[in-house]
């Protein structure tokens, strides 16, 4: 098998500002040919996705991988349904969490392992209140002056 040469690390920047991350998974996906390909140059896109269960399988929602450049007929659709690959303990543990009132399943990162397979982490999440937004603003904003006052 060749190495990976480039690192493909996506992430949903958003994630961290909208949602409070309790607990994170790593979870095989299941791909066509073109969206590996696409995957790695880098096409793909996780801002609007979720996840969700349907017949006790973990599904990805309104993930975005762009059509492969050098793809014919036989492309993958953009934004299909993607079922994530878990242990059944995980899978279980997951959708009791969300069960819970307040809790959804996002997908934070997707990234190439070092055998060259697609990976996504996701991770239970509840959604902040305006107020903890704001909150975390501010405390960037101190640790941005802090750092800037130790490095002068």
């Amino acid at each position: 098998m060749r190495k990976q040469s480039n690192i493909v690390e996506i992430k949903n920047r958003k994630a961290g500002f909208n949602y409070e991350l309790i607990d994170r998974y790593t979870a095989g996906l299941v791909l066509y040919g073109t969206e590996i390909k696409s995957i790695r140059e880098g096409k793909a896109g996780l801002a609007d996705s979720y996840c969700a269960f349907h017949n006790s399988e973990l599904w990805v929602i309104n993930m975005h991988i762009a059509a492969f450049r050098l793809g014919n007929f036989y492309n993958h659709e953009a934004t299909r349904q993607r079922k994530l690959l878990l242990n059944k303990r995980e899978l279980k543990k997951i959708e009791r969490a969300t069960k819970e009132t307040g809790f959804t399943i996002i997908p934070t990162k997707l990234f190439i392992n070092e055998k060259g397979l697609a990976k996504l982490e996701i991770a239970i999440a509840r959604g902040k209140k305006l107020y903890d937004k704001r909150e975390a603003i501010k405390e960037k904003d101190i640790r941005r002056e802090n750092d800037f006052k130790f490095k002068n």
